[in-house]
């Protein structure tokens, strides 16, 4: 039997002076309920049920894909958030886990855990961690493997400040356990909100039983703040490039590389410092991401050497053993095979063939002002400096295009192309005209 989430996402997040839904704001370049969802799918979820509030039809069009939305009304705390899945899930006969849509890092491991330690041994399973700092968190009072309660830091006595495991809020239990403790729960506190936690007492008084799974503490990370939220991008950082090392890619500086949320990076890749990720980017084994550079919506293909000071824009793909050297541009653009772009380029709207080489100063001129046109080189072209090439062209397999050349129209296979001024050369005029300058300038 599968599970459903039920992630929580409905708040405003007043602290963060936004406009956007809390949940919409990024971390690792992907809002934060994209990293909720990834978690929840990676652990096997059948179903996703988002409980949505302020900025309801943004998020919902934004994980329609992944998905089902439903409102909560009144924002009346997370056990009420939590209640509004009900109709949605009623004919749901597995398990529903609750997560947080502010809460990014909670790992498909933990739901994992919590999934089968309550299918082994428990009626409902709550997440606890151990922080170095508890104040400010809700105490879990264990007896034994048993729990049988939370308290909130506010309502401890003093030995049970003195309690290191807190309540990260995520509770799991068969859904329709779930939803029926969650209808008996009061909001008879000084919020005057229903607070999912309350579901313990309301289970232990049932005669249910209650156990607790561990998570790291960096997974009770939340954002409330833009304080917050730049705590959580270091967090992911973190784990991005732990990862991305222990998966076989070589970081110079890890500390200066930055990741999205959707980075796939091969192994044996190395990455040189001040290496920025954007969203969208695969990277094939023995690549190399030199200095500086900066990647987004991009492929890059085994062997290829991108950098340093290059800018990969979407849709750029570099072909195996492709060469994008310092400061080039790339964007909606086929890289072949073997073939390079090596200085100061931009090429855009393009297709260049396998062992092709552009050289320095080169510019695709893909834009009328209007509409965007494409060229297509074959293999093995050669295009001298400072050429540009105005699109649409069709370049074909062998021809050489001469430095300085500005090409208009299609070149046929194994021709070579000259198109430039005639250079005149007045004799001693040039150093008429500079004496007759300087003497201006006096």
């Amino acid at each position: 039997m599968g599970f459903a989430s039920i992630i929580l996402a409905a708040g405003k997040g007043s602290r963060m002076k936004s406009d956007l839904p809390k949940v919409m704001h990024n971390v690792g370049n992907a809002p934060m309920i994209d990293h909720v969802l990834k978690s929840a799918i990676e652990a096997g979820a059948e179903r996703n049920i988002v409980v949505v509030g302020f900025g309801g039809e943004m998020v919902a069009n934004h994980v329609a894909d992944r998905a089902e939305t439903v409102e909560q009304p009144a924002l009346n705390g997370t056990g009420g958030a939590a209640l509004c899945a009900r109709t949605a899930l009623a004919s749901f006969k597995g398990d529903a886990i609750v997560l947080y849509g502010d809460g990014p890092f909670v790992r498909p491991e933990t739901i994992k855990a919590v999934l089968d330690k309550r299918a082994d041994s428990f009626d409902l399973v709550a997440v606890g961690f151990e922080p170095e700092n508890p104040s400010g968190y809700g105490r879990m009072l264990m007896d034994g493997e048993i729990l049988e309660g939370i308290i909130e830091h506010k309502d401890c006595a003093p030995a049970q400040l003195e309690i290191g495991l807190c309540n990260l809020g995520v509770i799991s239990a068969k859904a329709d356990v779930l939803f029926e403790l969650l209808s008996k729960v009061e909001n008879n506190n000084a919020n005057g909100e229903y607070y999912l936690t309350d579901v313990i007492a309301l289970a232990r008084a049932a005669g249910k039983s209650c156990g607790v799974v561990v998570c790291e503490a960096e997974e009770a990370t939340s954002v409330n703040s833009r304080a917050q939220l730049a705590e959580a991008e270091a967090v992911f950082q973190a784990r991005a490039r732990a990862q991305a090392i222990e998966n076989g890619v070589s970081l110079v500086a890890p500390e200066t590389v930055f990741f999205s949320l959707d980075t796939a990076l091969g192994s044996d890749v190395m990455v040189e410092p001040n290496v920025v990720f954007g969203p969208a980017v695969s990277v094939e084994n023995g690549a190399k991401i030199r200095a500086f550079s900066h990647l987004e919506g991009c492929h890059v293909s085994e062997e290829a050497v991108v950098g340093p000071y290059a800018r990969l824009r979407p849709g750029a793909e570099i072909g195996a053993r492709g060469k994008v050297g310092n400061f080039v541009e790339i964007k909606n653009a086929v890289i072949g095979n073997g073939a390079k772009v090596n200085h100061l380029s931009y090429v855009g709207d393009a297709n260049i063939g396998a062992d092709s080489n552009i050289g320095a100063g080169v510019i695709f001129c893909n834009y009328d002002g209007v509409f965007k046109h494409h060229s297509t080189l074959g293999e093995r072209v050669f295009v001298g400096s400072n050429s540009a090439l105005v699109s649409p062209v069709v370049i074909g397999d062998d021809a050489l295009i001469g430095t300085g050349s500005v090409v208009t129209s299609d070149v046929p296979a194994g021709d070579l192309v000259l198109a430039r001024s005639v250079q005149v050369n007045k004799k001693g005029r040039g150093k008429r005209l500079m004496d007759m300058l300087k003497a201006k300038k006096k």
